[in-house]
């Protein structure tokens, strides 16, 4: 008899279980196959050798992660349909499809007040009226609209699937230890409460995987300080964009020889201010769903070869990972220690032979970056995570007698920071 599953081997979760006809198709869409070809830290894959894993395999892992949860709550007896089964494995496997390339660096430089779930929904959408209506259940569970609410929050919570698998992966493919989660210690602790899932029902975790859920909140911490937020990934985030930056002045001046051996599809979105509002319009998804990686990489190597020596300088900076230098603050700069630095990067510039003087100023911008850095680890008052004691009563995680530690990590931590050429001696005081 036919197998009803397709395994694929994963190296962070090993053998993942597919089910045939709706889940692999909707793999096999190019939507989905398109994630191969974004890596998962955009920026970071320069920054830490290993981590060349992409969208792809994030998306595999958190549809995997689902399957693993579904039947561990089945197991508790909390009834779960066959459509709800596939629904969530939907959800899970499209939550993050709307992703452009690079991830989070260029999310906001592609379109104007965009998030990559707003994309994701579009595409959702979309890919629903492709399969005749058979994501309906798996719009309602992403969108947080279906009766029983506990399916969204294993799609979207501080301890969904989503996270669980980005922490493991990403830990794994960078080296970085601290980063690694008890996954399967969380989801075997999770249940529903009241546990027949009706409409108020929950998700909760049983009083035995508390250390577990400590351990990750602490893990996450660790995670942004020493991945997500390390100085040299904010220092190609920086570069990258001031590079978008250049190629938009120019196009908006009218030099339409910038855009000449660009990506199409990326062309398409710096030449047009492109809003939120706009992501329904069918040009604007065909052209998001034919960019990737590859069109920015592509792209960079035609500056290189720019008349515009600043442009052909950030290029070739971004290709050959000669990156800006990141100094931490201990708090942010007044406006006449920003207008020295600035004047320091202009004289560089000048000496560099890379601007004149009456332009110098103006073109420091893209050297000189200003900016924070900022993450809390738990945030209890926006989406809190609950305990289930042995008594049946529920509290939440951080006003638990056992987990103190959780309690520092509510706060937010702000970094104020400033990236500029390593041969300018800028020499700001860094943070101790």
């Amino acid at each position: 008899m036919e197998s009803r599953f397709k395994i694929f081997s994963d190296p962070v979760h090993g053998f993942i279980s597919v089910p045939k006809r709706l889940i692999l198709d909707l793999i096999q869409a190019p939507e989905v196959q398109r994630l191969r070809r974004i890596r998962q830290l955009g920026v970071g894959h320069l920054v830490f050798s290993g981590a060349d894993h992409t969208r792809f395999g994030h998306a595999l892992g958190a549809m995997a992660l689902m399957q693993d949860v579904l039947n561990s709550l089945s197991e508790k007896g909390t009834s779960i349909s066959q459509d709800e089964y596939l629904g969530a494995l939907a959800a899970a496997l499209l939550h993050d499809i709307g992703h452009g390339p690079f991830s989070h660096t260029l999310e906001h430089e592609l379109i104007s007040n965009f998030f990559h779930e707003d994309m994701s929904r579009v595409l959702l959408v979309a890919l629903n009226e492709r399969f005749g209506g058979a994501l309906d259940l798996a719009l309602r569970i992403f969108d947080g609209t279906y009766e029983r609410p506990f399916f969204h929050r294993l799609v979207s919570s501080q301890l969904d699937m989503d996270r669980l698998d980005y922490l493991r992966r990403d830990s794994f493919y960078t080296g970085v230890v601290e980063g690694e989660v008890g996954v399967q210690r969380i989801i075997k602790t999770m249940r529903v409460h009241p546990l027949e899932g009706a409409a108020g029902a929950d998700i909760v975790i049983e009083s035995k995987g508390i250390y577990a859920v400590e351990n990750f909140i602490i893990a996450r911490r660790l995670m942004y300080w020493q991945v997500y937020l390390h100085k040299t990934v904010l220092a190609g985030d920086q570069l990258l964009r001031a590079i978008f930056r250049r190629v938009r002045s120019h196009l908006h001046d009218g030099r339409a020889d910038v855009g000449e051996g660009c990506s199409p599809a990326l062309l398409f979105f710096l030449r047009h201010p492109i809003d939120r509002a706009d992501l329904a319009r069918p040009d604007v998804r065909r052209a998001f769903c034919r960019l990737d990686d590859t069109d920015v990489y592509f792209s960079l190597k035609q500056w290189m070869q720019s008349d515009d020596r600043i442009l052909a300088d950030l290029a070739h900076r971004f290709v050959n990972r000669q990156f800006f230098r990141t100094t931490f603050l201990p708090e942010p700069p007044d406006d006449d220690q920003v207008a020295a630095w600035r004047t320091q990067v202009a004289d560089w510039l000048v000496a560099e032979g890379l601007s004149d003087r009456a332009r110098a100023d103006e073109e420091a911008t893209y050297y000189l970056a200003l900016d924070r850095s900022r993450h809390t680890a738990y945030e209890p008052i926006e989406d809190s995570i609950y305990l289930l004691d042995r008594d049946g009563q529920v509290s939440e995680l951080s006003e638990s007698a056992d987990t103190s530690a959780v309690s520092e990590l509510t706060r937010f931590v702000v970094k104020p920071y400033v990236c500029y050429p390593k041969e300018v001696a800028l020499a700001p005081r860094e943070v101790a």
